[in-house]
């Protein structure tokens, strides 16, 4: 077993050593005060704790009491380090009810937090989590996320939860590589994505990933946690990393593809300030999910070719393999399309969706990695 290293919840001040070594030298403070060229007040101050030992007064505690300066420096952070951390103990124990909005079993299972009772701890590995000081921080880095939780009463009272599967999709992003952002080769490589739609093989989500990350664009997986029900996100790293996060929700093809060029959209027409959180891809909920959602559904499906088939009214089996052959798109899109736009019902010709069960657990298990860090 590895040696643990003592840390001990106590620092001895500098003040109480001066003090010690005054007594054995039989020196009184006013003594030693004039042999270092200064006041008197200062060096009681130093012993009452209240004034820090600076670096020139320890070159001057070195020369009269010959103790090297760097030890009454090394005592001197030790104990201003020791204050620091009691006083921070103190506010941590006021955030344990904070704490415990998160959703702390998930965290647990990540080894992101302790298991065990909510303590200090607890907050203490949250705010790392985070990358942030304080809970004031946070409320101010999540702040973004506020029209998301006006626009949509799935997030109610749910804000700490979605805080933490964005921050998990945000540190598979600054872990991931990718090149510069350029918008012109995003749009060509979404054509050879658009072409992978049909494939069912290992990997083909994983060359989505590559495609886009090419063109500078981070797609991260994280699924969804216990009672928020995300379908993606779009949301940018600094100015110049957009990240494009998918939950895989309702495992099915035409739901993940459809999220994905969705979420493609905002990157491509919507600004580096905005952040989009979708619940429900696909239904209209203000103008730019709209915009997203013609350009994501144009782009998978040539609006002319779309509006002749569904003309027809004649959806069947044959028929969508058909029109699915000519315009070289998976079934599962065009049977989700289909239903989405009342031309079927929501149980007609479902076998014809493709279920990714396999294919996220592969995704998940090779974007899961980073986190073990």
């Amino acid at each position: 077993m590895d040696a643990v290293a003592f840390q001990p919840d106590y620092a001895v001040p500098p003040g109480a050593v001066l003090a010690e070594h005054l007594e054995a030298k039989g020196l009184s403070q006013a003594a030693f005060a004039r042999l270092c060229g200064r006041s008197p007040k200062m060096i009681s101050e130093i012993i009452a704790g209240k004034a820090p030992v600076e670096p020139a007064t320890a070159l001057q505690f070195e020369k009269v009491l010959g103790m090297k300066a760097v030890i009454w420096l090394g005592i001197e952070s030790d104990y201003r380090l020791h204050l620091a951390k009691k006083q921070e103990a103190e506010q941590v124990a006021g955030l344990l009810g904070w704490a415990k909005e998160f959703p702390l079993s998930t965290l647990r299972k990540a080894g992101i937090v302790p298991k065990g009772r909510v303590n200090g701890s607890t907050v203490s590995h949250l705010l790392e989590f985070f990358g942030v000081a304080s809970d004031k921080a946070w409320n101010e880095k999540y702040a973004r996320l506020e029209p998301s939780f006006r626009h949509s009463p799935s997030f109610e009272s749910k804000e700490k939860h979605v805080a933490t599967w964005i921050r998990m999709g945000e540190i598979q992003a600054y872990t991931a590589y990718t090149g510069s952002y350029d918008r012109e080769l995003f749009k060509e490589n979404l054509c050879h994505v658009r072409s992978l739609t049909r494939s069912t093989a290992d990997g083909t989500f994983q060359e989505a990933k590559s495609l886009c990350a090419q063109a500078g664009v981070s797609v991260v997986f994280v699924p969804c946690l216990p009672g928020v029900p995300i379908s993606g996100a779009t949301y940018w790293l600094g100015r110049s990393r957009p990240v494009i996060q998918l939950s895989g929700r309702y495992k099915t093809d035409d739901h993940f593809w459809f999220t994905l060029f969705h979420e493609a959209a905002h990157i491509l027409f919507d600004t580096k300030k905005d952040f989009h959180l979708d619940v429900d891809v696909g239904h209209n909920t203000n103008d730019k999910e709209a915009k997203a959602n013609k350009w994501a559904s144009d782009f998978l499906v040539n609006p002319s070719a779309w509006k002749d088939f569904v003309a027809l009214c004649q959806f069947t089996e044959a028929s969508v393999q058909s029109f699915c052959t000519s315009v070289e798109i998976a079934p599962g899109i065009v049977i989700g399309r289909l239903q989405h736009e009342k031309h079927l019902d929501w149980h007609e010709l479902n076998h014809m969706k493709f279920k990714i069960d396999s294919l996220l657990h592969e995704l998940s298990t090779v974007d899961a990695e980073p986190m073990s860090d």
